[in-house]
C-alpha cells in the first residue's frame, strides 16, 4: 500500500463516526400546561391526536433496549400531563434504561415528586429561562409559572431526586446568565444547561432575540470560565453549541501554556455518565436522537427532518440504516468551512441551526465565528 492510499483510508475512517445510543430524547406527549414563546413544538393545552398508545409505547422502550442502555429523557410538551407516565417510566427503569424527566416544573407536587423517586427517575430537569418570577412569567404565558417551578424543584430536591437548569438563551436573557447560574446554585442543582435558541416552531418568533455569532462566542467563553472558576460544584453542558467543544480545545491549550487548570479537566461532583460529560458537539444521529409524540425519530428536536417513524419501522432499523442518520455519521458529507474544519470531529455544527438557515442539514453552522486553518493559509 501506498503512503497516498493509506493516507486516504486514514482519513476516510477519520470522517466515520461509529454511532453508540447514549441519550434519548422522547417527547412523549405534545400537550402543555404553559404557552413558551420559545416552544420548538408550539405546544399548547390540548389533547393532540395519534399519540403514541401505552402499548406502543412499551414497545418502543424494548426496541430501544436491544440498540443500547442510553440515558432515556421524558419530556414533552410537558409530560406530567401524560396519564401513564409513571407505568412509561418505571417500564423504561426496568428494561434497565436511565430514566430523566424534562418538565416545566410546574405540576411536580410532593406526592408526584415521591412517586418518580420510587421509580426510580434518575434526574429531573427544570426549565428556568429568567431568574424572576415577573420575566419568566412572561417568557412561559402564565402568571405563577416562576414560583411553581421552584417549588416543584424543592419537591424534587427533598425527594432524593437530582435537578438540573435548563434555560434558552437569547439576547432577553444572557444579561441574566450569572442570576440563573446563580439561582441553579442556590436550589441545589447538579448541573446547569444553556440552550442555544433554535428559532423552530413558536422559537421562530424570537428570531430578533436570536443572539449574534458573536454573542455565542461571548457567552460560550463565559460558560468555560464559570465552569473553571467553580471548579466541579456545577456542571455545565451547552446545548445546541457544538462549537463550545472547539472553544474548550482552545480555551484548555491556552491555559496548559500558562501552566493553569482548565475547565477541561474539571470533573462536577457526583459526576454521572453521559449526562455529565463532554464527548462531542453534535451529537444528532451518532450518539443521540430524538422521538416525537407520534413516532417520529429525528437527529434532535429541533432537526425537522424524519428519519423514519417506530410505526412503520422497528427503532434498531431507524437507528442503523435510515438515510438522515448515516449522512450524519460520515463527516466527509458536511459542506462549507465545517467541512475543512480541524474540529469537525469533536464539533460538527450544529446541523438544526445549518438546516433552518439553509433548508440542507449538512451545510456550515453560521453561527460560529471560527475560520478553519485550512482557510487561514490561503489568505
Amino acid at each position: 500500500m501506498t503512503n497516498e492510499v493509506a493516507r486516504e483510508n486514514y482519513l476516510e475512517k477519520e470522517d466515520l463516526i461509529t454511532p453508540k445510543l447514549q441519550l434519548v430524547a422522547w417527547e412523549i406527549t405534545r400537550s402543555c400546561n404553559l404557552f413558551c414563546a420559545h416552544c420548538r413544538a408550539s405546544a399548547v393545552q390540548d389533547s393532540y391526536e395519534d399519540e403514541l398508545s401505552t402499548k406502543e409505547c412499551l414497545r418502543l422502550i424494548n426496541e430501544i433496549s436491544e440498540v443500547g442502555k442510553p440515558v432515556l429523557i421524558l419530556t414533552g410538551g410537558e409530560p406530567l400531563l401524560r396519564h401513564d407516565l409513571l407505568q412509561i417510566a418505571k417500564y423504561a427503569v426496568e428494561s434497565g434504561l436511565r430514566v430523566v424527566l424534562g418538565t416545566n416544573g410546574t405540576l411536580i407536587t410532593e406526592d408526584m415528586a415521591n412517586r418518580l423517586k420510587q421509580i426510580p427517575v434518575s434526574r429531573v430537569g427544570v426549565s428556568i429561562d429568567f431568574p424572576t418570577p415577573e420575566l419568566q412569567d412572561k417568557f412561559r404565558g402564565k402568571t405563577g409559572a416562576f414560583e411553581a417551578a421552584m417549588t416543584g424543584i424543592a419537591r424534587a430536591r427533598q425527594a432524593g431526586i437530582e435537578v438540573q437548569i435548563n434555560s434558552t438563551i437569547t439576547r432577553l436573557n444572557a444579561p441574566y446568565l450569572n442570576d440563573l447560574l446563580n439561582l441553579a446554585l442556590e436550589a441545589g442543582a447538579v448541573a446547569f444547561h444553556p440552550f442555544m435558541l433554535v428559532p423552530t416552531g413558536r422559537g421562530k418568533g424570537l428570531r430578533a432575540a436570536e443572539m449574534s455569532p458573536e454573542e455565542y462566542e461571548e457567552t460560550l467563553n463565559w460558560v468555560y470560565d464559570k465552569q473553571r472558576e467553580l471548579e466541579g460544584r456545577i456542571f455545565f453542558k451547552p446545548t445546541d453549541a457544538p462549537h463550545y467543544l472547539r472553544v474548550v480545545k482552545q480555551r484548555s491549550k491556552e491555559d496548559n501554556a500558562k501552566g493553569t487548570p482548565s475547565a477541561e479537566k474539571t470533573k462536577p461532583a457526583g459526576a454521572c455518565g453521559s449526562m455529565n460529560s463532554l464527548t462531542r458537539g453534535c451529537l444528532a444521529g451518532t450518539a443521540f436522537c430524538f422521538i416525537s409524540h407520534r413516532g417520529r425519530v429525528q437527529g434532535c428536536g429541533y432537526l425537522d427532518v424524519e428519519a423514519g417513524n417506530i410505526r412503520d419501522k422497528s427503532f434498531s432499523e431507524i437507528w442503523g440504516n435510515s438515510t438522515l442518520f448515516r449522512d450524519l455519521r460520515d463527516l466527509s458529507n458536511i459542506k462549507g468551512k465545517c467541512g475543512i474544519c480541524e474540529y469537525k470531529r469533536i464539533c460538527g455544527g450544529c446541523r438544526a441551526r445549518a438546516y433552518e438557515a439553509t433548508g440542507d442539514y449538512l451545510e456550515a453552522e453560521p453561527h460560529c465565528i471560527y475560520e478553519p486553518m485550512a482557510l487561514q493559509k490561503t489568505r
